[in-house]
């Protein structure tokens, strides 16, 4: 997404050119949007904020950091989420976060804790290049993502303010209901292309 050179690019006075790793399959996406399919709609969400948060969840003093930062609490119960003003905070493991921020922005979060962490036994990446956003939704979204999700998706399961990781086909997604016919999909850059095409494919049947 970001293009990793850009700060530098900027410092030099050199203007930078960021790319969707959606770009080749725009057309596709463009096609399902006019459809106005009440059943399933997909379109990305370019260029939000992705950072790496690894920490313990136990340190007064890391919790406080991350918190006076992105404007929420570091989620401690698997699978779920914390939402801030500017960003949400995904639970992915005992002591690992993915903080994301609610609109597309220029990278400064991953700059911003470090300086809070200090020297705090903590970390912050920004991995926003390396993924990209979907936003899947619709009547029928929940049945098309079960086509190559193994997870069960019913709504008692899996409901907004919850977020789990798994895989739609071959490519690893973090899957996050935003209600109750809408997802949010993190998809590693590497395999946006495919997976947007394996989506709508696997759409096809149940929209036309």
């Amino acid at each position: 997404m970001w293009n990793e050179n850009r700060k530098n690019a900027a410092a030099a006075g050199v203007r930078t050119r960021v790319e969707s790793p959606l770009v080749g399959a725009q057309g596709l996406l463009d096609a399902n949007q006019a459809l106005q399919s009440k059943l399933f709609r997909l379109r990305e969400r370019p260029f939000l904020e992705l950072v790496n948060v690894r920490g313990d969840a136990g340190d007064p003093a890391f919790v406080a950091a991350v918190q006076d930062v992105v404007g929420a609490r570091l989620p401690t119960k698997p699978n779920t989420i914390a939402q801030g003003p500017a960003y949400d905070v995904l639970w992915l493991g005992p002591d690992e976060w993915l903080v994301r921020s609610n609109e597309a922005r220029t990278p400064e979060l991953e700059g911003k804790l470090r300086t809070a962490f200090g020297t705090l036994f903590a970390s912050a990446v920004d991995v926003g290049s390396g993924y990209t956003v979907l936003e899947a939704s619709g009547e029928r979204v929940r049945d098309v993502i079960s086509r190559g999700c193994p997870l069960d998706l019913h709504p008692k399961v899996l409901q907004p303010g919850q977020c789990a990781q798994s895989h739609f086909f071959k490519a690893s997604i973090v899957l996050i209901p935003t209600a109750y016919d809408a997802f949010d999909l993190v998809v590693r850059r590497s395999f946006a292309d495919y997976f947007c095409r394996i989506m709508l494919d696997a759409a096809a049947p149940i929209v036309s």
